[in-house]
């Protein structure tokens, strides 16, 4: 899932990164070199930082990015997992790191500062991309990896409710007011881009006892396991989707914001490197959802290391190779 957090003072983040010392991550100690990228080792004598946020799915994008760096000859330094959105990215901002996968409804809304994402995920990618530029980071081509919201319901109820849409959730609350029942977190209860809006926008309207607030992970077991929730708020790229056997319902109304990944590069750093934005175009362009899905679930579900899944991936499709 992506953590999103609200804002923080550009000056008080600066404070946080140089007094938690953000040079104090681990070096990436693994033997690998080229495989389809990175021939030749455009990177070797570079000294570069690679970073994320605090879930599985970014810690494995970090270290994908990472391992690739590492492979190319670079000395990486490992600061990936810190907390929240806003912290991996004032240090790609502010030089501290110089690399992360970073998300672009994120960007546009949290970041910079916008009230309404763009439906088009090249024209938000686009807009992010041009605008972030005056803070240091520069964007490279996104990934079609959407992790956004959604709702969804396990196959077995839906295989009596039969929906399909959102639009469909709101025919059947109008219909049978009290078969619908949602659990959520309690910041998307409350959020203008979470079930206010989405109530809003599909015309749903659930009294206050259908909506049950929890925290995230156990939102997943409620709407598998029990007849409590109905519905649940999943993110779209996490890999409990599918082993817990629960059908999205398609946001047909556009109404969440893209989240596509994307490599967001501090600016100097690419000037310097620019083989890192052609090492990384085949590597993002493999990045799918349903990737996603996989690989958080050898996380979330499977209990492996984050590292070896990123490196294991890479191995497999050929990007790297042991040394």
């Amino acid at each position: 899932m992506r953590v999103r957090t609200g804002l923080a003072s550009a000056a008080t983040l600066a404070l946080v990164l140089t007094g938690c010392g953000l040079k104090s991550g681990s070096p990436l100690v693994d033997d690998v070199v080229p495989g389809s990228v990175g021939q030749g080792q455009p990177l070797q004598g570079a000294s570069l930082t690679v970073t994320s946020k605090n879930f599985s799915e970014n810690i494995i994008l970090g270290n994908v990015i990472g391992l690739v760096f590492k492979a190319a000859g670079a000395e990486v330094l490992d600061r990936t997992n810190l907390p929240g959105s806003i912290s991996a990215r004032e240090a790609v901002a502010q030089g501290e790191a110089d690399a992360l996968y970073d998300y672009t409804g994120t960007a546009w809304i949290t970041y910079l500062g916008h009230a309404e994402p763009i439906t088009d995920p090249q024209k938000q990618w686009k807009a992010v991309r041009d605008e972030d530029l005056d803070n240091g980071v520069t964007w490279l081509p996104p990934a079609t990896l959407d992790n956004t919201y959604a709702l969804a319901i396990s196959k077995e109820n839906n295989a009596e409710y039969r929906l399909k849409t959102l639009s469909d959730v709101a025919a059947l609350a109008k219909k049978d007011p009290g078969a619908v029942t949602v659990c959520v977190e309690n910041e998307f209860a409350s959020r203008d881009d979470g079930l206010p809006g989405m109530q809003k926008k599909y015309g749903l309207k659930l009294p206050a006892a259908n909506i049950k607030k929890m925290d995230a992970g156990i939102i997943y077991t409620q709407v598998s396991k029990s007849d409590s929730c109905l519905l649940g708020e999943v993110y779209t790229t996490d890999g409990r989707i599918k082993a817990m056997n629960l059908d999205v319902l398609e946001d047909d109304r556009q109404f969440f914001p893209n989240y596509n990944a994307a490599p967001a590069i501090h600016t100097a750093t690419l000037d310097k490197y620019p083989e890192i934005a052609t090492m990384l175009a085949p590597v993002t362009e493999k990045l799918t959802t349903e990737l996603a899905q996989e690989l958080n679930s050898k996380v979330d579900v499977d209990g492996q290391d984050p590292h070896e899944v990123a490196k294991d991936w890479l191995l497999e499709e050929g990007f790297i190779e042991e040394g």
